[in-house]
């Protein structure tokens, strides 16, 4: 199984760059998987396979408390038809994004899936996740599988200590402009809340434990009473997201040089913009496309500058 795995902050083009890869008709692209799961990633200890789905078939509190307000990103591509349609509070964290991304009929893929993670052997967080994937990778009938989130070059050090033999695409666009965009998604308008809460009065509200005393000043942001005007407020400046970028940038960058892949490609957003056909070709063969011209040239059209206010 060919592996590889796309690192960025977000904002830069990344989800672009799966909704083309999809397009090769011998890789899964998997999207919003590793940050679906994060930060439960960092677990070192053993789980069995049965635990392991509890957690990828639970749904993840941060998109939960996004859905009650109304602020759910467009990212989420499950359909109106599906099981949990009338119920994405409780979408299972899979759901949403990666498998709806994949199939017409998320449902059907997921339930193919619960038959056979909860047979996986007791393992370590990491090998778990590449046995999903590669069991996603086969599901869908392909013969690799390319990871990519939005925003995963915070947990850039977890990626490269469990995957070392993956190829690593590492994709970065200016602080300004990522920054700018960050300030507009309600994804990164909450995650923005959380470091302030974090940083403001030590406590994120995501993760109160039971029975945890909260400052009185932070009850508006638990995860049950936080408000649609208390997420989209956090972007009133974009500034604010600039220490988001650098932070970002300065966990995948330090740990790209202290541990360097052994395949490691970086692409500019920018200059995805100026040469989308060479830069795409570029990736497609890194990637290991059995014609990354042909495939290049079939989606390079769908490249396009974002519109500035």
């Amino acid at each position: 199984m060919d592996r590889s795995i796309i690192i960025s902050n977000g904002r830069c083009g990344s989800t672009l760059l799966s909704d083309l890869i999809v397009e090769e008709p011998e890789t899964c692209s998997a999207q919003e998987f590793f940050m679906s799961v994060a930060p439960w990633v960092r677990g070192d200890g053993l789980l069995t396979g049965a635990e392991y789905w509890s957690v990828l078939s639970s749904p993840k509190e941060e998109m939960a408390a996004l859905h009650r307000v109304g602020l759910p990103p467009k990212e989420i591509r499950y359909p109106a038809t599906g099981r949990w349609a009338d119920n994405m509070v409780n979408l299972p964290r899979i759901l949403g994004i990666t498998l709806a991304k994949l199939t017409d009929d998320p449902d059907t893929l997921y339930d193919k899936l619960a038959a056979r993670v909860p047979d996986f052997p007791s393992q370590t967080v990491g090998a778990h996740h590449q046995a999903f994937l590669d069991l996603l990778a086969e599901q869908t009938g392909r013969k690799r599988w390319v990871e990519r989130s939005g925003g995963s070059s915070q947990i850039a050090p977890f990626i490269l200590e469990n995957f070392p033999t993956a190829k690593i695409v590492y994709l970065t666009r200016n602080w300004a402009d990522t920054a700018a965009s960050m300030s507009k998604h309600s994804v990164f308008q909450l995650i923005q809340l959380r470091i302030e809460a974090l940083g403001r009065y030590g406590v994120d509200p995501f993760r109160v434990a039971p029975g945890q005393d909260v400052p009185a000043e932070l009850e508006a942001y638990l995860p049950d009473r936080l408000t649609a005007e208390l997420v989209r407020e956090r972007g009133s400046d974009p500034k604010k997201f600039m220490a988001l970028c650098a932070f970002m940038s300065s966990q995948a960058e330090q740990v790209l040089s202290d541990h360097p892949p052994a395949q490691l490609l970086t692409m500019a957003y920018e200059d995805l913009l100026v040469d989308p056909v060479g830069e795409l070709t570029k990736l497609g063969s890194f990637l290991g496309f059995a014609d990354p011209a042909g495939w290049a040239d079939g989606v390079a059209h769908r490249v396009k500058s974002p519109v500035r206010a």
